[in-house]
């Protein structure tokens, strides 16, 4: 029975301590807001303009950095557009991934559904001073209330835009 004791307080103490250092990395690489970031006009591949205040007002809204020559967002892309074909609020921002053709091309080829905003030469993404692909900003109400970056869960994007939502 100590043994238990002592494998639970070290599992504990290793998960407390896993939490401490993901959110200390989240803080030193948090994008930052531009000013006025609302009400930029942002245009999908699709053709759609839209703004980030708009999409906010509703719902909590999952704004996605991510790039096709980036590793880690191969892995959180399907769950990010799983999460949009079920009806989840998000916008996708292409960095440096190339022209519209080439992003639809791969979006078509790995069979992902969900709104894209390109950004070729990556000034969207320097506006928000993104260092680090993937980020994830969510927005509710056009205030920002959470930001990770690298490698999430797809429940756990459910998760802080279930907590935003609050």
């Amino acid at each position: 029975m100590t043994k238990l004791k002592r494998r639970l307080r070290e599992g504990a103490v290793m998960a407390l301590l896993i939490i401490a250092v993901t959110s200390g990395m989240d803080f030193l690489r948090a994008p930052q807001a531009p000013a006025n970031f609302g009400n930029q006009a942002l245009q999908t591949l699709e053709g759609q303009r839209i703004t980030l205040l708009e999409q906010s007002q509703q719902r909590p809204l999952l704004v996605y950095f991510w790039a096709t020559w980036c590793g880690i967002c191969k892995m959180t892309t399907p769950g990010v557009a799983t999460l949009a074909q079920e009806g989840g609020n998000v916008i996708s921002v292409a960095l440096r991934s190339g022209e519209a053709a080439k992003i639809q091309q791969y979006l078509t080829a790995k069979h992902y559904v969900m709104p894209v905003v390109n950004d070729p030469r990556g000034e969207i993404s320097s506006q928000w001073d993104v260092g680090v692909t993937p980020t994830f900003v969510i927005i509710s109400k056009g205030e920002v209330v959470s930001t990770t970056t690298g490698w999430t869960s797809s429940w756990g994007l459910k998760a802080r835009l279930w907590w935003a939502g609050l």
